[in-house]
């Protein structure tokens, strides 16, 4: 069999889309633009990519977007001050500090600076404990792509098996809890789980987010399978600098039903998620109704 490719590309333009169409909405109704703040701390090459790709669809979905850029050896306490200046800013909605930080800065400090009603990144610990109590609120913004990737192939997810691999804070744990909102049987396993390859066999959805590349190999994979492959790995192959996912794609679209490509999936999810919680955020501050269609994600 060959698998069916879940086009992330796709899914996020449409998502995009649906959003611009929901700013100038709010524009013409309330004359105001949501605005997402981004902060940007050293010159990271792969972070300047990031925030300008976030930056660039920020403007193009109909909201403000605004750069804040600190030197690498800002001190903890400036970089605590410009976040603290942002969450207060009655002008922003949405404030995004991009990670990874600088080695010396204490990156549980900055986030818990972000005010929770602008955590547009899902990061703080009001986010995290809203979605352990299943309440509503802003969602970390890859995995929450990784649950309406997974419905373009199963529109119910209920009583499905979803085995993610990695337990960090940004994919692995919250998308163990947004995979269980969907009443799935979740497995989150890790660097210190037993016998790997046999739990990914069992998973009706496998979520590969451990940052190594083609870890997971084609037989891991449970036939029929949802594979999300959130790994970015650039590595040279042939002379050539690629990317590459954390699933061997080639192995694993044999056996898998759906599946997604890297790049082109869960990837562009991402930013289109962010732009969805920037729309959120501004809503809710305002106590404005949020769109139908955004209510229901």
């Amino acid at each position: 069999m060959s698998a069916h490719i879940l086009d992330g590309k796709a899914a996020a333009a449409a998502l995009r889309a649906q959003v611009r169409e929901a700013s100038e909405a709010l524009h013409s109704a309330h004359a105001i633009r949501a605005a997402l703040a981004v902060v940007l701390i050293g010159d990271d090459p792969a972070s300047q990519i990031y925030v300008r790709n976030k930056l660039r669809e920020t403007k193009a979905a109909g909201m403000l977007s605004l750069e804040f850029r600190l030197p690498a050896q800002a001190s903890q306490a400036q970089i605590l001050d410009c976040v603290a200046r942002l969450s207060a800013d009655d002008c922003v909605d949405g404030v995004l500090v991009q990670m990874p930080l600088p080695p010396h800065v204490d990156a549980s400090a900055v986030l818990a600076a972000i005010d929770p009603a602008k955590d547009v990144d899902g990061l703080t610990e009001a986010s995290a404990g809203r979605l352990a109590q299943g309440r509503p609120g802003l969602r970390p913004c890859t995995p929450w792509g990784c649950v309406m990737l997974a419905k373009q192939a199963w529109a119910q997810l209920a009583g499905l098996h979803c085995v993610v691999l990695g337990r960090s804070i940004l994919v692995g744990r919250p998308a163990a809890q947004l995979f269980l909102a969907q009443d799935c049987t979740v497995t989150l396993a890790h660097s210190r789980s037993r016998d790997l390859p046999d739990l990914c066999r069992q998973a009706d959805i496998l979520i590969a987010a451990v940052g190594r590349p083609e870890m997971v190999r084609g037989d891991w994979i449970k036939p029929g399978a949802i594979v999300l492959d959130v790994g970015i790995n650039r590595v040279e192959k042939d002379g050539k600098a690629v990317l590459l996912g954390d699933v061997a794609f080639a192995e694993a679209s044999l056996r898998a039903g759906w599946i997604t490509p890297v790049p082109g999936g869960v990837g562009p999810m991402t930013i289109a998620c962010l732009l969805a919680n920037t729309l959120t955020a501004a809503c809710a501050r305002r106590n404005w109704p949020l769109p139908a269609w955004l209510a229901k994600l």
